[in-house]
C-alpha cells in the first residue's frame, strides 16, 4: 500500500534529510520544483536553508503563488527553521523584499539567536508527543515572537519562549528535527495529512492576508 504522497520543497536547503526521514515513515515523497509538482500532493515540508533565497527562487519559478493557494485550501505544511519563517504572516529582521508564503498566525524573527556561530544543540519537552524530549538542533535560527489566538505553542525553551507551533493543519518549528534523528514532527504532518479535508478554492475557512508584514 502506498503511503501518503508528500511534497518537499526543493529550491534549496536540506531536501534530502527531511525526504529521508518521511521515506521511513512510509511517505511518497516527491520534489516540488514547480507549480506542477504540487498537482497530488497530500502534505508539504518548507526546509532549512535561506529563507530570502528560497522566496526569491519561489517566485522565479512561480510557486509563491500556488503554495499560498495551497495553504489556503488546508494542505498540511511543516516548516522548519527558514520553512517557519516562510509560513509566517509576519517577520521581523526581513531584508527589502522579502516575502512569505504565510498561513501561520504568528510574528518570527529571522536569525534571532546571531550568527552560525551561535548555533546551539538542546532538548526540548513537547507534551503533546509525551515520551522522551526532543533533541533540537538550532542553526541560524528564527524564533516566535508573537501567536494569534488559533496558534498552539509545542515546544518552549527554559525561559519561555517559543520554538515550535501548530495552527491546524500547519506545523513549524525554529530548529531542525530532520538533522537529529528526531521523526515526530513529520510523523504529525503525517496525521493530520490523514485527518485533513481540503477547502475547494482556498478561501473559506483558512484565509491568508493578501499581504504579509515584514519588519526590517
Amino acid at each position: 500500500m502506498t503511503g501518503p504522497r508528500v511534497g518537499v520543497l526543493a529550491l534549496q536547503g536540506d531536501v534530502r534529510e527531511h525526504a529521508r526521514v518521511l521515506a521511513g515513515l512510509g511517505a511518497d515523497v516527491v520534489t516540488v520544483r514547480r507549480p506542477e509538482d504540487l498537482a497530488g500532493v497530500d502534505g508539504l515540508v518548507l526546509p532549512g536553508g535561506e529563507s530570502s533565497v528560497i522566496d526569491k527562487l519561489a517566485r522565479a519559478y512561480g510557486l509563491r503563488q500556488p503554495i499560498r493557494d495551497a495553504i489556503a485550501s488546508g494542505l498540511p505544511v511543516l516548516g522548519t527553521c527558514a520553512g517557519l519563517i516562510l509560513l509566517a504572516d509576519h517577520v521581523t529582521g526581513a531584508i527589502a523584499g522579502q516575502e512569505t508564503f504565510g498561513g501561520l498566525d504568528i510574528t518570527v524573527r529571522r536569525n534571532a539567536f546571531g550568527s552560525q556561530a551561535e548555533s546551539f544543540e538542546t532538548d526540548l519537552d513537547v507534551p503533546a508527543f509525551g515520551g522522551p524530549p526532543v533533541h533540537a538542533a538550532f542553526i541560524r535560527a528564527p524564533l516566535v515572537e508573537r501567536i494569534g489566538p488559533g496558534v498552539r505553542p509545542l515546544a518552549v525553551l527554559p525561559d519561555g519562549r517559543i520554538v515550535a507551533v501548530q495552527q491546524g493543519a500547519l506545523l513549524g518549528t525554529a530548529f531542525h528535527p530532520e538533522v537529529t534523528g528526531e521523526t515526530r514532527f513529520h510523523q504529525r504532518l503525517l496525521d493530520a495529512v490523514a485527518t485533513s479535508t481540503p477547502v475547494p478554492g482556498g478561501a473559506e475557512g483558512a484565509p491568508i492576508p493578501a499581504l504579509t508584514k515584514l519588519t526590517p
